[in-house]
C-alpha cells in the first residue's frame, strides 16, 4: 500500500463542487469592486445570467429599497474593518419579484490591506416566511392574551396596563382621570331563566353598546368580570364623566333587552360607579379603583338601574 497521498484536486472539481451546491459562491475583488466569479446557480434563483453581476452596484440596485441603505453601509463597514459577517435582504429576480437572500462574507487580507471578498448567498425564503407566520401567530397570542374571548374587547389584564400608563399620563399633564365601573343588574337571574347562551349574548351586546358610545380615541373599555365593565377616560373631569354615565344608562336602555326576572325593570339595566382623580405623586391608584368600586356597590344598595358619583348621584 502506497504511503504516498493522493494529489489535491485540481480547481475544475473545486469548481463543479461549488456549483452543485444550493449555495451561491462569489468573489469580489475589492479595488476594482468587480465581481471576478459568481455561480451560476444565481440565474435559477433570481433569473439574472452570471454575467450580468459585473460590480458590486449590480448587487446594489438588485436588492430591495429598504434594505439596501442599512445592509451596504453594514457590510462596507464590516469589510474595511477586516471582518466576516452575515446579511440578511430580498434581492430583485429578474421578473420583478424579491427573494430572501443570506449573504455570508469572508474577508480576504493581503497584510493589512483588504485583498477580496468571497462568501456564499442562500436561500432563506422559506424560512424567512416561517418566521414572519411566527411572529403573526406570536402577535395573535399577545392579542388574545389582551382581549376577553367572549365580547372582543379588552380583559383585565389590559385594563392594568391602560390604566398604569394613563395614571402616568395624568400625573405628567394634571389633567383629570376619570373612571366608570359598572356591571349588568340581577345578571344571575337573567343567566338562570334565559340560559347561559343568551346571557353570553347579552354581554356581547353591552359590550357593543359601550364601544359604540366611546367618543373619544383614549377612551378605554374592558371586561373586567363575569358581568362587570370598566371604562377609563382619560383627561376627563367630573362633569364629562357624568355625561358619560348617563349615556351608558341610556343606551343600554335603547337597546330593549328584555329581563323580565329583574327586580327593578322589564329590560335589563346597568349599575355604575364613576369618580374622577387628579392624580398627584401621593396618589394612589389602587385606592382609587377601590373608591369607584365602593361607588359602583353603592349604586346596588340604592336600588340599581342607577349610576353614583362621589358627591352626587344620578
Amino acid at each position: 500500500m502506497s504511503l504516498i497521498p493522493p494529489s489535491p484536486p485540481d480547481s475544475d472539481v473545486y469548481k463543479t463542487l461549488l456549483e452543485s451546491t444550493k449555495a451561491i459562491p462569489w468573489r469580489i475583488d475589492w479595488q476594482t469592486m468587480t465581481f471576478s466569479y459568481i455561480g451560476p446557480q444565481i440565474e435559477a434563483l433570481l433569473g439574472w445570467a452570471p454575467q450580468s453581476w459585473v460590480s458590486v452596484d449590480d448587487w446594489v440596485e438588485r436588492m430591495h429599497p429598504d434594505d439596501r441603505e442599512y445592509v451596504v453601509n453594514f457590510c462596507v463597514s464590516q469589510s474595511r474593518a477586516g471582518v466576516d459577517h452575515e446579511a440578511d435582504y430580498r434581492a430583485l429576480t429578474v421578473n420583478g419579484d424579491y427573494v430572501w437572500i443570506r449573504d455570508v462574507v469572508h474577508v480576504v487580507r493581503q497584510g493589512d490591506e483588504v485583498e477580496a471578498l468571497i462568501g456564499f448567498m442562500f436561500d432563506i425564503s422559506e424560512r424567512k416566511k416561517t418566521e414572519e407566520h411566527l411572529i403573526r401567530l406570536q402577535k395573535q397570542l399577545e392579542e388574545y392574551s389582551f382581549q376577553d374571548g367572549l365580547t372582543g374587547i379588552a380583559n383585565r389584564r389590559m385594563f392594568d396596563t391602560v390604566l398604569e400608563r394613563e395614571w402616568a399620563s395624568a400625573q405628567r399633564s394634571q389633567l383629570p382621570l376619570s373612571l366608570i365601573i359598572l356591571d349588568i343588574d340581577f345578571f344571575k337571574q337573567y343567566n338562570d331563566h334565559y340560559g347561559h347562551i343568551k346571557g353570553d349574548e347579552a354581554l356581547r351586546q353591552v359590550a357593543r353598546t359601550l364601544s359604540l358610545a366611546a367618543n373619544r380615541p383614549r377612551d378605554f373599555i374592558a371586561r373586567i368580570g363575569g358581568e362587570e365593565f370598566v371604562w377609563l377616560l382619560p383627561e376627563t373631569d367630573a362633569a364629562s364623566a357624568r355625561q358619560v354615565a348617563r349615556r351608558c344608562l341610556h343606551l343600554i336602555c335603547q337597546q330593549q333587552i328584555e329581563h323580565g326576572f329583574s327586580a327593578v325593570s322589564k329590560l335589563l339595566t346597568l349599575s355604575l360607579g364613576v369618580g374622577t382623580h387628579i392624580v398627584t405623586p401621593n396618589s394612589n391608584m389602587l385606592a382609587f379603583v377601590e373608591s369607584v368600586d365602593k361607588l359602583l356597590y353603592q349604586a346596588k344598595r340604592n336600588g340599581r338601574m342607577r349610576a353614583e358619583f362621589a358627591e352626587h348621584e344620578v
